[in-house]
């Protein structure tokens, strides 16, 4: 989709990376020996002189929706001067450890996964849906990323069987991604939310000869949806035109708010107590043994006790989204004001104890950002925003090549700490400039 458009997203740099792939980790060769880099404006992942390498995004500029600055990218990532972990990777080896010797194999909610790093929720938001999902998709699969397929999927666009359309419908993009998907590798999470309950969503899939492969091998989970960072205490939102409308109104809200023939549709953001998350991942557990459970949350005041109440259910990965979280359509109101940024997710996280396998989005889409969220108590990370923009630069091999540079980046600078994989790292690995010499989690 050439239209696809991110205000307030390093775009230019995520489709940078789609088109050169690793070497965007770095400034342009050809400034090599002409140009003199440090830090500071126009430096590092957010700088640079060559078109796209990270365009305007320094550490100096770090931005959140509200215009302050993000306390995630305020973080410095702390190299020790002894390295007691490297030392031991050298007598591993017999040799000199180097970045290509970090093993970046991450177990992510049950499922294997080559990096610390899968696909976030993507729903029935046209910019996800129809060629641009199926593409994103395949590229997932081939790469082994575990993927997670949104809500509303099928009560907007239907299962994919009885003459709907294969491209929107849920299960084109489950064919798509297992179609690709290397032996031992990757998963698929399907999100339910109310409407895709009335739906029997995850019935349909659990039933599917198509999801077989998936669940024969351990690699189906279904996902809990209890929010999302973008617009935390609501439902999901789309634009709808006047037929769509006619056809859905009795599914969801429908609102005439924009008074030129198209509506808002809003589902319901469901009902949880504490009893109630953790009877209803119970029941998923009763009802799907054969799949993998995931439960989603925003980025409420509560997180770390909702959590905690997921993990001790039973669930195998508890998925948080901080406030900088994309999304496909919300009030404006709600990505500056609304919800708890990411890194005050993780710092309450921590103090209470996070869950097992805690996995983090909002704005991840560079090395720096990915590893600070990975010191600070996550398992893994999710690509929203940057998956699709760089799926939509190169629907054949965009998402593909933006991995390439991640996973070069996180490869530098775990190394950079000593440490040779992603578990290794822990929050004595970043430093808050706002409180230095206190732990950035106290």
């Amino acid at each position: 989709m050439s239209d696809l458009a991110a205000p307030g997203f390093p775009e230019e740099a995520v489709r940078h990376r789609a088109r050169a792939g690793a070497a965007a980790a770095f400034p342009p060769p050809g400034e090599y020996g002409t140009v003199l880099y440090g830090a500071g404006a126009g430096s590092g992942p957010g700088g640079g002189s060559g078109a796209g390498w990270g365009a305007g995004f320094g550490t100096e500029g770090a931005w959140r929706p509200g215009g302050e600055r993000d306390p995630l990218d305020a973080l410095r990532i702390t190299p020790p001067v002894f390295m007691p972990q490297r030392l031991a990777r050298l007598i591993e080896l017999g040799r000199e450890p180097d970045y290509g010797d970090v093993e970046l194999t991450t177990p992510i909610g049950g499922f294997t996964s080559p990096l610390p790093v899968y696909v976030s929720a993507l729903g029935s938001t046209r910019a996800a849906g129809g060629d641009l999902g199926l593409a994103l998709s395949r590229q997932a699969g081939a790469l082994g990323l575990p993927m997670v397929i949104g809500e509303n999927v099928v009560p907007v666009n239907g299962y994919g069987r009885l003459g709907e359309a294969a491209d929107r419908a849920l299960l084109g993009r489950l064919r798509a991604y297992v179609e690709e998907l290397p032996d031992g590798r990757g998963g698929v999470a399907v999100q339910q939310s109310t409407e895709d309950a009335d739906a029997e969503v995850w019935n349909l899939v659990y039933s599917d000869p198509a999801a077989l492969p998936l669940l024969e091998s351990g690699r189906l989970a279904f996902e809990l949806k209890l929010g999302q960072g973008a617009k935390p205490g609501l439902g999901g939102m789309t634009v709808l035109d006047a037929e769509a409308a006619a056809r859905l109104g009795d599914r969801y809200g429908i609102d005439d708010v924009f008074g030129d023939g198209r509506v808002l549709r809003s589902s319901t953001p469901g009902t949880f107590t504490a009893e109630i998350l953790r009877q209803q991942v119970r029941l998923m557990r009763n009802n799907f043994p054969r799949a993998r459970i995931w439960v989603k949350l925003h980025p409420g005041r509560d997180v770390a006790e909702a959590a905690r109440v997921a993990a001790e259910a039973g669930a195998d990965a508890v998925a948080v989204d901080g406030a900088e979280g994309g999304t496909g359509w919300a009030p404006g109101g709600f990505p500056a004001q609304v919800g708890l940024p990411l890194a005050e997710c993780l710092r309450r996280l921590a103090a209470a104890g996070p869950p097992p396998c805690l996995l983090v989005s909002g704005r991840i889409w560079e090395g720096g950002r990915a590893v600070k969220s990975l010191a600070l108590g996550a398992r893994a990370v999710g690509l929203g925003r940057a998956a699709l923009l760089a799926t939509a630069e190169d629907p054949r091999a965009g998402l593909v090549r933006f991995a390439e540079c991640l996973a070069l980046e996180l490869r530098l600078l775990i190394s950079a700490l000593g440490k040779y994989a992603p578990a290794a790292l822990d929050r004595d690995d970043v430093w808050s400039p706002d409180f230095p010499g206190t732990p950035v989690t106290g």
